[in-house]
C-alpha cells in the first residue's frame, strides 16, 4: 500500500473502477492512473478539482484524503466512515480521559518515549563529534522528574524545556544556518522552522491513518486536551515518532546537502517549502517510513509506519486491561 501526493492542481476523476489525476503541464494534458487497490491515503497539496462520484468511489474503498494548503499547513481531511468501531473501547478510552490517574500515566509514557527519543538523537551526533553533552544531560535529568507530575500543565512544562533544550542543538548539528533561536509554528520565520512545521504535519496526517485503521477514537486523547476541529490522539502518537521520523529526515536533508535555498519561499518574517522541497522532503519521509527495524516483541522486521500502528495497538491493550502501555522508545 502506497501513499499518494498530490503537489500540482488538476482533477481527480473516476472512471468505472479506476481513478485518474488529470493535469496541464507545458500547454499539455496529462492523465495518470491511480492503482486503487494499492492506496493507502491521497494527500493534496495544490487545488484540486473533485466531483461525488469520485468521494462516492474512495469512500467506498475506505481511503483518506487528507488537504493542506499553499504553504504545506495541514488544513484538513476525508475520512470515509469507519467499519471498524467499538463501543466497548470508546467508552474505555473516555473514561481514561476522565480518571486523572490512567490519564496523566498514559501523558507521561508520550512526553517519556518523546524525550527519550530526542535524547537518542543527540548522542547519535554526539559519537561524531558534536558538542552535545551539556543538551543531553539537562534532558536526562528533566526526565527523571516526569514521576513527580501531579498535573497535565506540569508535564507539558518539562516537554516544553526539553523540547527549548533539544531545538537549540540544531544549530550545532546542522550549522548556523539552520540556528532555531525559537520555535515559531504559524507562520514559520526561517527554513528550520519550515522544515518542522512541514515534516510535523505529515506525521500528524500519518499517526492519524493508523489510528482509523484500529478501533481507537482519533479525538479522544491523553497529553493533548481534545478539543474542537482537530484529532488530538494523532497529536499525542506524533510526539513520540517526530524525533525518530521528522527530525531524522530533517538531519539527513541538511547535512546530505539535499535541500537548499532554492526549496524555499522566504518573505518577510516567513518561510515555507515550495513545490521543489516538498516533493524532496516528502520522498525522503517516505524513505524513513519504509524503512525497517528489527521489532523484539514480534522478532521481525517492521517498518517504522508500521511502528506507529503497533503503538496504538499497545494503547488498546492498555485501555481494556490487556498490558501495560510503554512507548516506543529507540534503542539503536
Amino acid at each position: 500500500m502506497k501513499d499518494f501526493y498530490i503537489l500540482k492542481p488538476g482533477k481527480l476523476r473516476r472512471k468505472h473502477n479506476t481513478l485518474y489525476f488529470i493535469f496541464k503541464e507545458n500547454d499539455k494534458i496529462y492523465k495518470k492512473s491511480l492503482p486503487i487497490n494499492f492506496i493507502n491515503s491521497i494527500f493534496i497539496f495544490n487545488e484540486c478539482n473533485f466531483n461525488t462520484k469520485f468521494f462516492n468511489f474512495i469512500a467506498r474503498l475506505g481511503i483518506p484524503i487528507h488537504f493542506f494548503n499553499y504553504y504545506g499547513f495541514y488544513s484538513g481531511s476525508f475520512l470515509p466512515k469507519k467499519n471498524n468501531v467499538s463501543g466497548f473501547l470508546l467508552v474505555k478510552q473516555v473514561s481514561f480521559y476522565l480518571d486523572l490517574d490512567k490519564r496523566l500515566y498514559l501523558a507521561k509514557e508520550f512526553v517519556r518515549g518523546a524525550i527519550h527519543n530526542s535524547i537518542k538523537n543527540l548522542l547519535y551526533y554526539q559519537k561524531y563529534g558534536k558538542n552535545l553533552k551539556d543538551a543531553i544531560l539537562k534532558m536526562q535529568n528533566l526526565i527523571k522528574k516526569l514521576d513527580e507530575c501531579q498535573s497535565i500543565q506540569e508535564l507539558m512544562a518539562i516537554e516544553g524545556n526539553c523540547k527549548f533544550i533539544y531545538y537549540h542543538t540544531f544549530e550545532e548539528i546542522l550549522g548556523k544556518e539552520y540556528k532555531l533561536e525559537k520555535r515559531i509554528k504559524r507562520p514559520p520565520d526561517n527554513a528550520i522552522n519550515a522544515l518542522i512545521s512541514f515534516g510535523n504535519s505529515l506525521l500528524y496526517t500519518t499517526s492519524l491513518n493508523q489510528i482509523y485503521k484500529t478501533q481507537l477514537d482519533p479525538t479522544i486523547s491523553f497529553l493533548h486536551e481534545p478539543g474542537e476541529m482537530r484529532f488530538s490522539l494523532s497529536l499525542d502518537l506524533s510526539e513520540v515518532f517526530k524525533p525518530v521520523i521528522v527530525d531524522k529526515v530533517i538531519f539527513k536533508l541538511v547535512n546530505n546537502r539535499m535541500i537548499d535555498d532554492s526549496c524555499f519561499i522566504k518573505e518577510l518574517n516567513y518561510a515555507s517549502l515550495n513545490e521543489k522541497g516538498k516533493r524532496t522532503f516528502i520522498t525522503a519521509y517516505e524513505n524513513r517510513l519504509n524503512q525497517t527495524v528489527f521489532y523484539k516483541k514480534l522478532k521481525r522486521y517492521v517498518s517504522y509506519r508500521h511502528l506507529i500502528k503497533l503503538e496504538c495497538y499497545k494503547l488498546i491493550k492498555h485501555l481494556v486491561g490487556d498490558g501495560v502501555y510503554k512507548s516506543f522508545k529507540m534503542n539503536w
